[in-house]
């Protein structure tokens, strides 16, 4: 078996719950060891959050961007997570995988050119079963990931 994909997840915290409902939904991926799914969250009492952030970030083979408003108004989020993602993409380092948790403006974004997770861009809280959605998201993570293993 080959080692897992290291996967970090950027994400507003007023989407808590949301990250937490994708969590579950990748717990296949992650008990298959095909992805070891990283969050800040993670991130132990006493460390130095900025560091364990950034070294995680730089190390990560797959950047997964929970977009909604909060994330876009976030500066956090927006100038130091997805800026260096879209830095790692363009450098051919990581794949990043946009995933549209709410209705926002994200046209003209860096991260607007890349396809987008659930499919066709539409958001997961506008899908009328949201298991479904999530599963849309899981599988497309599933099909990146197998190629990135080739």
């Amino acid at each position: 078996m080959s080692e897992p994909i290291e996967v970090f997840i950027s994400y507003s915290h007023k989407e808590r719950r949301l990250r937490g409902i994708l969590d579950d939904h990748l717990s296949n991926l992650k008990q298959q060891g095909i992805i070891n799914a990283w969050y800040d969250g993670d991130i132990e009492a006493g460390a130095e959050w900025d560091a364990q952030i950034k070294t995680h970030l730089e190390s990560a083979h797959v950047i997964l961007l929970l977009i909604s408003s909060s994330f876009m108004a976030s500066k956090f989020c927006y100038e130091k997570e997805m800026l260096e993602a879209m830095r790692r993409h363009e450098a051919e380092e990581a794949r990043v995988i946009p995933i549209i948790l709410r209705p926002v403006d994200w046209k003209g974004a860096p991260f607007s050119k890349l396809q987008a997770l659930p499919k066709d861009g539409k958001p997961i809280t506008r899908w009328s079963n949201k298991d479904d959605a999530f599963l849309d998201v899981v599988q497309g993570i599933r099909r990146a990931v197998e190629s990135l293993k080739k």
